[in-house]
C-alpha cells in the first residue's frame, strides 16, 4: 500500500469545489453547458475541477498517471492505464452533472487510487454539505466533516425487503421485461428511485440511508469509488452474475447492498420478478 496522505487528496478536491464548481452552481450561462453527445451534459465547471485535480494529484505518487471522466471523451483509449502496472488517479470531477446543471444539489466529486486492477483508497467529496467519505482497502470507511468531525460508516444489513430504499436501473431487462420487473419491485420495496448521481447513492448506501441498487452501465469513474467505499462499510457489492467487479470492467449489471445475505435475496428477486 502507498503511503498517501489522505488529507491532501482531501484538500485537493476542496480547492477544485471552491474554485471551479461551487461558484457555477446555480450561475451557469448557457454557453457554460454543453453536450458530449445528446443526453450526455457536460459543464465548465467538470472541465476546469478535472484539470485541477488532474495537475494535482499526480504529485501525490511517483509515477502516477490520471484517467479522468472527460479526459475520456476526448481520447477513449486513456482507459488503457487501467490495465497498466502504474498507480492510476481515477476522477470523476462531477458526478451527477445533470442535477448540477438543472439547480440541484445532489452531486459529488469524486477520486478513486487504482494499481494492477485493485482499488486502493477513494474519496467521495459533497461540497454542498461540506463533507468527504474516504475508504482504504482494508482499513474502513469514515465520513469527514469540514468540522473535522469524523465518522465511521456503516451500512443497515438486513433489513426486510418492504423496509428498503434503493434504485433499479431497468435497461439491465429486455425492453419487454420492464413493465412486469418495475410492478414486482414496485410492489416488494419501501421506495424505489434514482437519484441520478452514483456517488450519492453509495454514500447513502454507506449511511444506511439507502440500502441497494442495481446499476446497468458501468463506468469506472463512476462506480469505483462508490464500490470500496461500500466494501469497507460492510456492504456486499458484484455483478450480477455474482463475479467480483474489477476497476477495468466495461460490462453491465452491478448489484449492491447492505449485507451479502441481503445481496443474495435480492438478486433471486431481481431474477425471478
Amino acid at each position: 500500500m502507498h503511503d498517501i496522505d489522505t488529507d491532501r487528496v482531501v484538500d485537493a478536491l476542496r480547492e477544485a469545489a471552491a474554485f471551479d464548481v461551487l461558484p457555477r452552481f446555480n450561475a451557469l450561462q448557457r454557453h457554460e453547458v454543453m453536450e458530449k453527445k445528446p443526453g450526455d451534459v457536460v459543464t465548465v465547471a467538470d472541465l476546469d475541477a478535472e484539470h485541477r485535480l488532474t495537475r494535482l494529484l499526480p504529485g501525490l505518487l511517483a509515477g502516477s498517471v490520471v484517467v479522468g471522466e472527460e479526459a475520456y471523451a476526448k481520447n477513449p483509449d486513456i482507459l488503457n492505464l487501467l490495465e497498466e502496472d502504474r498507480p492510476v488517479w481515477l476522477i470523476d470531477p462531477i458526478d451527477g452533472t445533470k442535477n448540477f446543471a438543472d439547480g440541484n444539489a445532489t452531486f459529488c466529486m469524486m477520486v478513486a487510487l487504482v494499481e494492477k486492477g485493485e482499488t486502493l483508497m477513494s474519496w467521495i467529496h459533497d461540497p454542498t454539505q461540506s463533507r468527504t467519505a474516504i475508504a482504504e482497502k482494508g482499513a474502513g470507511a469514515f465520513l469527514l466533516h469540514d468540522n473535522a468531525d469524523t465518522q465511521r460508516l456503516k451500512t443497515a444489513a438486513d433489513l426486510p425487503f418492504g423496509e428498503m430504499t434503493g434504485q433499479i436501473n431497468y435497461g439491465c431487462f429486455p425492453e419487454s421485461d420492464r413493465p412486469r420487473k418495475k410492478e414486482s419491485f414496485v410492489k416488494s420495496f419501501g421506495l424505489v428511485n434514482r437519484l441520478r448521481c452514483a456517488g450519492h447513492d453509495f454514500l447513502s448506501q454507506c449511511l444506511g440511508e439507502r440500502h441497494f441498487a442495481l446499476y446497468n452501465r458501468l463506468w469506472s469513474w463512476d462506480h469505483v469509488p462508490g464500490v470500496l467505499l461500500l466494501r469497507e462499510s460492510g456492504g456486499h457489492v458484484a455483478r450480477i452474475d455474482d463475479r467480483p467487479y474489477r476497476p477495468e470492467d466495461r460490462v453491465r449489471s452491478l448489484l449492491t447492498a447492505g449485507s451479502r445475505e441481503n445481496w443474495d435475496e435480492l438478486r433471486r428477486l431481481i431474477e425471478t420478478a
